[in-house]
């Protein structure tokens, strides 16, 4: 199926924008922090809940916090 407005990026092309941009800006970039946190919050639901493991919780909570970064 095309896309409706192709001149719009898609969701991943912003995506990989911004984690280029926190990468070049580091803890200067303002999506820096939020994610940083959601990856902590998710290590440690992940190292409390008996089915998920640490390193799954950090992935699923800084890409929940990157998710709502860039659909803003």
């Amino acid at each position: 199926m095309a896309r409706q407005h192709p001149e719009e990026p898609t969701l991943v092309e912003l995506t990989i924008e911004e984690v280029k941009a926190m990468g070049r800006q580091g803890m200067d970039h303002p999506s820096t922090r939020p994610v940083l946190t959601g990856g902590a919050i998710g290590a440690v639901a992940g190292a409390l809940l008996p089915v998920v493991s640490w390193p799954v919780g950090l992935l699923a909570g800084a890409s929940i916090a990157l998710y709502g970064r860039v659909k803003r």
